[in-house]
């Protein structure tokens, strides 16, 4: 009986670009300040703290407030 070795193939790993924080880091603070004035606009325009007269604002975001569980009424 004949002994044959077998040999694994070597492992690859995929690619991973590494990406510096210097790149992603005013990207993740752009998008967090918009967040935060989307959140604003949906959340507390036409409150105690309304930056904008008139009801334009609260008809505009009127189903998100609710989908997003703030009470407007």
């Amino acid at each position: 009986m004949a002994h044959s070795t077998v040999t694994p193939a070597p492992v690859t790993r995929p690619a991973v670009a590494a990406l510096p924080i210097r790149t992603v880091l005013p990207w993740a603070v752009f998008f967090g300040l918009l967040m935060l004035v989307l959140l604003y606009f949906v959340g507390a325009e036409q409150g105690v703290v309304s930056l904008i007269s008139g009801r334009g604002v609260h008809e505009w975001v009127h189903d998100g407030r609710h989908l997003l569980g703030f009470p407007c009424h």
